[in-house]
């Protein structure tokens, strides 16, 4: 050993006297020890908390996504529903005016054109609904749907069951598979 070396070990010696024995030593006091383990125990216990809350948060957030995703289908399947309602008084009219045409001026040279635009106007507009997703209510002969039906009045008549459509006074329509409007109907009932 040098010189150096030994005035070196001499020095780190008196700087060592007084300090306790237990913090000289590599080993952990006893107590120490426990504490480290309950301390490890603590870390690992708070660990596994956030690992749930990391994987709950996660869970959140995908179910928020999806959420979200069908409020955005929702909004481009059914964004022209106030137009479809507003429009359905534009078909109902254009169907009362075909059915006003008495059948002699159907015939009459001076009104075919008339009468074949009309039509034609007619079987555009439901080719439109057909490919926005408006379907015609079926009705008259099925039993009453109050999801699709509107009873405005019962007529009494022994040609169909009790609760039976026999009559649509104006027709329902869906917008893809929500309920655009109603079918407004007659419904059967026993003759008194």
């Amino acid at each position: 050993m040098s010189e150096n070396d030994k005035n070196r070990d001499e020095a780190v010696e008196k700087e060592l006297e007084g300090v306790p024995e237990e913090f000289l030593s590599d080993e952990p006091a006893e107590d120490e020890q426990g504490s480290f383990e309950e301390e490890l125990a603590q870390l690992r216990s708070d660990l596994e908390a956030a690992k749930q809350e990391t994987l709950y948060a996660k869970a959140e957030a995908q179910n928020q996504r999806r959420r979200l995703e069908k409020e955005v289908q929702d909004a481009r399947a059914y964004a022209a529903t106030g137009f479809a309602r507003d429009i359905l008084s534009v078909a109902d009219n254009l169907a009362r005016a075909i059915d006003a045409i008495p059948e002699d001026l159907r015939e009459d040279s001076k009104f075919k054109g008339l009468v074949a635009g009309i039509q034609a106007t007619q079987r555009e507009l439901d080719k439109v609904f057909t490919n926005n997703g408006i379907t015609r209510i079926a009705a008259v002969g099925l039993p009453l749907d109050p999801n699709q039906h509107q009873a405005m009045m019962e007529i009494p008549t022994d040609d169909a069951e009790p609760g039976t459509v026999v009559q649509e006074m104006q027709a329902g329509y869906m917008i893809k598979d929500r309920l655009l409007r109603a079918s407004m109907v007659g419904v059967a009932k026993k003759p008194e």
